[in-house]
């Protein structure tokens, strides 16, 4: 499923040097091991580049097949089962939470003191499954570093990259914790995915990563997506790296090392996936297609259309009602669906896109995002923590759009959504 660019309406030229930028800037530089830039348009794969290593020190170069820790880019997944939950009348948008977790029912919002002194307040409505898909929930992450809220999920152990305890333990320690502000108030990214994953396997009644395998994985032939690297794959698995003071890398995690290579004790529908560039496509394509692929249907086309519109009270993008210090996307003219950052307004976000693109990334630099309006995805992998250091997914969009061409005599695109 590969194309000639120009016959999707983009410059073989022009993608070309998405690959040429990032050996120069990123891999001969030593900011980066290597990279993984696909782009597909119109049922078509128009780029597939790569680019310097997976594993350094083991000299293995990146390719095609790389396995990846896809981070963050795990939370659309978890919200598309969610949803497929919300389509058979298992759980609704307006359910409190506390209808699955009954110990959250009296969840306060912080009101000053630390910890066992903690003071808190009522919140103004209870905390709905809408929040945690839309990141209004009140939870937050403990990296944010601008809290005694966010410090005491430090304090705890709570949504770090290293994963401590179950899935079921956390929630736990979550209930005895207060919110940061009253739900739907405000947004804030947050572990409010991993609390998705805790409630889709006990409405499914299964665990919540056998319900990912029998229900997304396997029907959408995403044969290399899991939360760890299966015997026999380990050889494709890259290594991660972390950026360094003065602009070089250290390993982060050894492959070979990998607490990957297990099935993990906690869990993550927040970042807990690894992947391929291949499978990721796979559950993209299935996402433009209105929730089906290949005689496969996961979603009706309207819950996709519901899932990729703002859904920020009062129509507002992030700045008007952010309080993190980071998320995995940028600001301006950027709302939030169901699962995904959705673009609400081109021009105030200064790069080249469509309104109505969805988006998200991962903690070790890696994004997606898909335009429904041009039929297209666009996909990044490299493995470098952490995701804000460097402007290259902003450069990767950027490249992108820039290799579109004139599309006289192209056939109409299809308008999903929009």
């Amino acid at each position: 499923m590969s194309a000639r660019p120009e016959a999707v309406g983009l410059s073989s030229r022009r993608l070309e040097n998405i690959d040429t930028f990032l050996q120069r800037k990123y891999v001969d530089s030593g900011r980066m091991p290597g990279t993984l830039s696909l782009v597909w348009r119109r049922g078509e794969i128009a780029h597939l580049g790569v680019t310097g290593m997976a594993d350094i020190a083991r000299g293995k170069k990146m390719a095609e097949d790389t396995i990846f820790r896809i981070y963050s880019m795990t939370k659309p997944v978890t919200s598309v089962a969610t949803m497929m939950l919300v389509e058979q009348g298992l759980i609704a948008l307006d359910d409190p939470v506390h209808r699955f977790i009954p110990s959250w029912k009296d969840l306060g919002v912080y009101n000053g003191g630390f910890m066992e002194t903690f003071r808190t307040k009522r919140c103004e409505r209870p905390m709905l499954v809408i929040d945690l898909l839309r990141h209004t929930s009140g939870l937050t992450y403990g990296f944010q570093q601008s809290t005694n809220v966010d410090a005491a999920y430090r304090k705890v152990k709570i949504g770090e990259i290293e994963k401590h305890g179950t899935l079921e333990e956390m929630v736990e320690k979550l209930g005895t914790l207060p919110l940061e502000f009253s739900p739907g108030t405000a947004w804030n990214y947050s572990v409010a995915t991993d609390v998705l994953g805790y409630i889709v396997g006990k409405v499914a009644g299964v665990a919540f990563d056998d319900f990912l395998r029998t229900k997304i994985f396997k029907p959408l032939g995403m044969h290399d997506t899991d939360f760890h690297v299966h015997e026999g794959k380990r050889e494709r698995f890259a290594a991660c790296y972390a950026v360094t003071p003065k602009g070089g890398m250290d390993l982060q995690d050894d492959p070979a090392k990998s607490p990957y290579l297990a099935p993990p004790s906690l869990v993550s529908g927040g970042g807990g996936l690894v992947s391929t560039a291949g499978d990721y496509l796979r559950f993209c394509r299935m996402l433009i297609n209105g929730g089906s692929l290949d005689g496969v249907q996961l979603l009706s086309p309207k819950t996709v259309e519901l899932m990729t519109q703002n859904h920020l009270p009062g129509g507002h993008d992030l700045p008007a009602l952010s309080r993190s210090m980071f998320s995995e996307a940028t600001y301006n003219g950027i709302g939030f669906g169901l699962g995904f950052s959705v673009t609400m307004d081109p021009v105030k976000t200064m790069i080249p896109g469509s309104v109505g693109e969805y988006s998200w990334g991962g903690a070790a630099s890696t994004t997606f995002w898909i335009d429904p309006r041009e039929d297209l995805i666009a996909i990044f992998m490299t493995q470098l923590l952490p995701s804000s250091v460097y402007p290259v997914r902003r450069e990767f969009r950027t490249m992108v759009y820039s290799s579109f061409v004139s599309e006289a005599g192209l056939p109409a695109k299809p308008r999903v959504g929009f």
